[in-house]
């Protein structure tokens, strides 16, 4: 059920001939070192991921738990067909790219993971603004961030450069009021750990989750 080396040389390979021709000629490696490896580790994670407070969702299926390797192109610049990473999510709520949830990404070089949440509407964000100035709930907010970061994960940078309109504040922690989403996570490639590679990996990916449990907990409450 754990990954192994060959995920990361296909992911190298991936990065170095990212085109449709590639790709098709090593579909049966896709399949068999990214596609179906993942998909067995999100079914064994599953009942424990599900047992948490709150439950995370665990779908073993493509743009399940399992963000699709294809690439919208559409309107980037970067023309690439395909992701060069493994990218595996659990979430709590009904869609995994708008509720709050853990990451677990590989990479040709790497790996990262982090939490929170992208996608914030406008009364979703405007109620998380509302938390973080009651002092209980901020002091809540900050606590569970800073066990997060024990785990290496740290958050993001503002998206404003000044307080939305309409707050007025002081304080070393008014920059929570000027984000749009609310996400925490490694900022740099980690080396690849061997647990990956064994029969572990599930209780360590679980371990890192509950360490990031608690800014979840606070993002859906």
């Amino acid at each position: 059920m754990s990954f192994g080396p060959e995920t990361f040389e296909f992911l190298r390979d991936l990065a170095a001939h990212n085109s449709r021709d590639w790709f098709e000629a090593n579909r049966d490696r896709y399949e068999n070192v990214w596609r179906d490896p993942a998909l067995r580790f999100i079914a064994a994670v599953q009942p424990a991921m599900e047992a948490l407070d709150p439950p995370l969702r665990a779908e073993a299926r493509l743009n399940g738990s399992l963000r699709r390797i294809n690439r919208d192109v559409r309107f980037s610049a970067n023309k690439a067909p395909y992701s060069a990473r493994l990218h595996l999510v659990f979430w709590a709520g009904r869609h995994p790219n708008r509720a709050p949830g853990m990451h677990i990404v590989l990479h040709p070089d790497g790996i990262g993971f982090g939490a929170g949440q992208f996608g914030l509407e406008p009364a979703g964000l405007a109620a998380i603004r509302a938390r973080i100035l009651d002092p209980k709930d901020r002091a809540r907010l900050l606590g569970s961030l800073a066990e997060a970061e024990k785990a290496g994960s740290r958050l993001t940078d503002p998206d404003l450069a000044r307080l939305p309109r309409g707050y007025d504040a002081e304080g070393d922690w008014t920059h929570l009021l000027r984000r749009k989403a609310f996400v925490a996570r490694t900022h740099d490639r980690l080396p690849v750990p061997d647990w990956l590679f064994g029969p572990q990996a599930a209780d360590e990916v679980l371990r890192l989750t509950q360490a990031h449990l608690p800014f979840i907990r606070w993002l859906v409450a």
